[in-house]
């Protein structure tokens, strides 16, 4: 497609995988990369680099007057395309005006305690431990999976989170009730681990730079996964057998039907207890900005968001039917 030695696309994936990307977003960011190139008719480099703000701006425009997209998608797409021209093109791209989706403000879906120990006695084994750890660090789940065995301090009771939203460290609670079920379990994990080492795999993952700099921390137990696969998998990137972490979309799974056998008609999802966490935190008198720093928001308002659950609807008022 061009002068250059490689395509677009491969160049683009090469870039991400050395700058560190998570494989999902190298994966959604290509789609739209070659989404774009598609709906651009370009055929070369240099067709991308002609008028590039007005095609992505018309690009992004047609997302939400076309295919109605969701505001978030809109954004990710924005994102890809400001990655593909800044880091393989080499050439920024500036004043994109583009129509933009709107994002209709919503407050969080949140339990009451009660409701959470409700969905808590319909769990069982790794689903209930994983659930719990949800809420009782307020992680998102794509956190909670990726934890490794060296992020759980027990001598300080608190989960390291690496490399989360915003690229950032954080730590949050370990709750004390958890510590003899996980200690359990990582019994277990190691055990696991060794097993895999004897059958020739038990090499995990890891970030490229981490790869380079400890070469043989990828069999080390510290760096394995807390929340492992059943199943031993190929790595789609470099092809070798691994055992990855659990896909999130069992712990959905598992909470979607502990839900179902309750008297809870919200809409809950695993986020959801993170949205409890907070709230529930905010309700027995924590600080705000503590909240903010454990649930690791950059921005105060977005950590804001509890009050206004706390505030909505009864806001302490008495309803005037409760006055005839």
């Amino acid at each position: 497609m061009s002068v250059h030695n490689k395509p677009i696309i491969q160049e683009m994936r090469e870039k991400m995988l050395r700058m560190g990307y998570a494989y999902k977003t190298e994966r959604s960011y290509c789609d739209w990369a070659k989404r774009f190139i598609r709906f651009s008719g370009a055929t070369s480099r240099e067709d991308l680099l002609l008028n590039s703000s007005v095609q992505v701006e018309t690009f992004l425009t047609d997302l939400v007057v076309t295919h109605y997209v969701a505001v978030s998608t809109q954004n990710q797409a924005f994102n890809a395309l400001v990655f593909l021209y800044r880091e393989v093109l080499n050439q920024p791209l500036e004043n994109v005006k583009a129509a933009r989706s709107r994002k209709t403000p919503r407050l969080p879906v949140v339990l009451s305690v009660d409701e959470v120990k409700a969905v808590l006695t319909h769990l069982r084994g790794l689903s209930l431990l994983m659930k719990n750890m949800l809420y009782g660090g307020g992680l998102r789940v794509s956190e909670l999976i990726r934890l490794r065995v060296q992020d759980i301090d027990f001598e300080y009771a608190q989960i390291t989170v690496r490399d989360g939203k915003g690229k950032k460290d954080r730590q949050t609670p370990l709750a004390n009730m958890l510590v003899p079920l996980l200690k359990t379990h990582l019994l277990q994990r190691e055990a696991m681990h060794l097993q895999d080492l004897e059958n020739g795999f038990g090499q995990v993952y890891l970030p490229n730079a981490l790869a380079k700099k400890y070469p043989n921390a990828a069999t080390k137990l510290g760096w394995q996964y807390v929340f492992a696969s059943r199943n031993i998998s190929k790595d789609p990137r470099s092809g070798l057998k691994r055992r990855h972490h659990v896909d999130a979309s069992t712990i959905n799974k598992a909470i979607k039907v502990a839900v179902s056998k309750t008297n809870i008609h919200k809409k809950v999802s695993a986020h959801t207890f993170r949205h409890s966490f907070a709230t529930h935190l905010l309700q027995t008198g924590t600080d705000i900005r503590t909240i903010q720093r454990l649930l690791g928001h950059a921005d105060l308002q977005t950590t804001m968001i509890y009050t206004h659950v706390l505030n909505h609807g009864a806001s302490g008022v008495i309803s005037p039917l409760d006055t005839l």
